[in-house]
């Protein structure tokens, strides 16, 4: 029997999307799914503006964001450090579907995300990256090949299936056509991979006619 799969969009540049690396990898020894892992770049002005439009709200709410998360990975022996600047983080997004290609993406990933966090890689430098790629095992010249040959339409395809899906931001997991968006809602997903009946009875319910 195959295995279910979970599907799960992330970013490097994601406080949320880090801490909730353990859990999410944790439901294939736990719940023998299958983990599908899929880029989702945040376009940060998009949906936060410009750094001049922010407001002092919006400052304090991006603050408490990171104080947050922080809590979670101090809790897993995490170190997190806040980012320095605003990064595009196509290369590492690319990085991953390359990593996974050859063999590699457990290592990758986590590789990027813990030196990402604690200021040892920049995500949006692709000398940097091809160097985590070469410390991984893969090729530098076939990676060069990929960034600069198909990779940026692959990248945008599946940025623009997910959007398709309802995705808008990370970590988020999809499960039988339904969106978890969060760490937070990892305990959701779990009762929906042990009772993937409960889901369908709702939406069941949901388009059935009243008597």
């Amino acid at each position: 029997m195959p295995k279910p799969i979970v599907r799960i969009y992330t970013d490097y540049k994601s406080p949320y999307a880090f801490v909730a690396n353990k859990r999410l990898f944790a439901l294939e020894e736990t719940h023998g799914v299958a983990l599908e892992w899929l880029p989702y770049t945040l376009r940060i002005a998009e949906f936060m503006g410009t750094v001049e439009e922010r407001t002092p709200h919006f400052w304090r709410k991006v603050r408490y964001a990171y104080m947050d998360a922080r809590r979670y990975a101090n809790a897993q022996g995490l170190v997190m450090k806040g980012p320095r600047r605003i990064y595009d983080a196509f290369y590492s997004s690319v990085g991953l579907l390359f990593a996974q290609r050859h063999g590699f993406f457990r290592t990758y990933h986590d590789t990027v995300f813990r030196k990402f966090w604690s200021h040892e890689l920049e995500i949006d430098d692709l000398a940097a990256i091809t160097d985590v790629i070469t410390s991984c095992g893969g090729s530098a010249s076939a990676f060069d090949v990929y960034v600069n040959g198909s990779a940026r339409a692959e990248h945008d395809r599946i940025i623009d299936e997910a959007e398709a899906l309802g995705v808008f931001g990370v970590p988020t997991m999809v499960f039988n056509g339904e969106l978890f968006w969060g760490g937070d809602r990892i305990d959701m997903l779990i009762e929906r991979i042990e009772k993937p009946e409960t889901i369908e009875a709702a939406l069941g319910s949901r388009h059935r006619k009243p008597a």
